[in-house]
C-alpha cells in the first residue's frame, strides 16, 4: 500500500495492486473566491498542486465523498479520463454522471472492485443549520486480502457515524480530514484537534493521518496546531501530518 497526499483532500493511493484517486481538486493556486462567511478572503486554493496533473488523470477509480468544489472541481472534471471508474454516494450520482463519467457507481452500503471492498461511511459536515445547508457527504472503508483496512472518514466532524465505522472495522488507518474548517459562526464543520484526539482515544489500534489543511481560506486548524496537540495529549507516536505531495504510507 502506498498513500500520497496531493493537497487538501486529494490523495492518490495504491492499494492491492489498484490506483484509487480520491476528492480531486486540480485548481491552480488562487483561481478560485474564498470562502465565504469565513475570517479572510484569501483566494483558493492557497496552495499550488506539488505534482503535474497529468500524473493524476488517469487512475483506476475515482473516490468522491462529496462534491463541495474543494473535492471535486471543474478542472478535475475537466481532465480527468471520463471512462473512470467513479464510486460516490447515491446523491451525488446524477451530477457526476451529467459531467461526463458514465461508469459511475453509487455505494449505497458496499461494492467490490477489482478484489477491493469499498464501504460506504457516513458523517455530519457540521451541527445544527449550518451541518443541513452543508448537505449530505460519505467516507469509504478500504479492505482487500492481504492489506491493512484503511478507513477515509471525509468532511466530518467526531460524531456517531465515525465512531461506529471505527467500532465495525478496526482501521489499521484512519484518514482524517483536520482543518477544523469554520465560518464567522458556528462550530466547525470538520474535524479539529478535539476531534483528531476523540478519534485516537476510541480506538487505540487505529494509526491517524490528517490531512485537509492549510490550503482552504476557511480552514484554520494548521498542521504545527495539531502537533502540538497531539503531542500534548501524549499520541503523536500514532499521527502522520503529511506536507502537501508527500508519500505518507508505503
Amino acid at each position: 500500500m502506498k498513500i500520497q497526499l496531493i493537497r487538501n483532500a486529494t490523495l492518490f493511493i495504491e492499494y492491492a495492486g489498484v490506483t484509487l484517486l480520491v476528492d480531486p481538486m486540480f485548481s491552480e493556486q488562487g483561481a478560485n473566491p474564498p470562502v465565504i462567511n469565513t475570517a479572510n478572503e484569501l483566494r483558493n486554493p492557497l496552495v499550488p498542486l506539488p505534482v503535474e496533473v497529468e500524473k493524476l488523470v488517469q487512475p483506476d477509480a475515482l473516490l468522491v465523498t462529496h462534491r463541495h468544489p474543494d473535492h471535486w472541481d471543474e478542472p478535475a472534471q475537466k481532465q480527468i479520463a471520463k471512462d473512470t471508474a467513479v464510486f460516490c454516494q447515491p446523491e451525488d450520482e446524477g451530477p457526476i454522471r451529467a459531467a461526463g463519467f458514465s461508469h459511475t457507481t453509487p455505494v449505497e452500503q458496499a461494492v467490490t472492485f477489482r478484489g477491493i471492498t469499498l464501504i460506504r461511511t457516513g458523517g455530519h459536515h457540521g451541527t445544527g443549520e449550518i451541518g443541513k445547508q452543508m448537505g449530505p457527504v460519505c467516507g469509504f472503508v478500504l479492505q482487500a486480502e492481504g492489506q491493512p483496512t484503511v478507513y477515509i472518514a471525509g468532511d466530518t466532524i467526531w460524531c456517531r457515524e465515525v465512531e461506529e465505522a471505527l467500532d465495525a472495522y478496526h482501521p489499521d488507518l484512519t484518514i482524517v480530514n483536520a482543518g477544523g474548517a469554520r465560518f464567522l459562526t458556528g462550530a466547525p464543520i470538520i474535524m479539529d484537534e478535539k476531534d483528531v484526539i476523540a478519534v485516537l482515544r476510541h480506538e487505540p489500534e487505529t494509526r491517524v493521518a490528517a490531512v485537509h489543511m492549510e490550503a482552504i481560506n476557511h480552514c484554520f486548524v494548521t498542521r504545527e496546531d495539531l502537533r502540538s496537540a497531539v503531542e500534548k495529549a501524549d499520541y503523536s507516536s500514532r499521527v502522520v501530518i503529511p506536507e502537501d505531495g508527500e508519500v505518507f504510507t508505503e
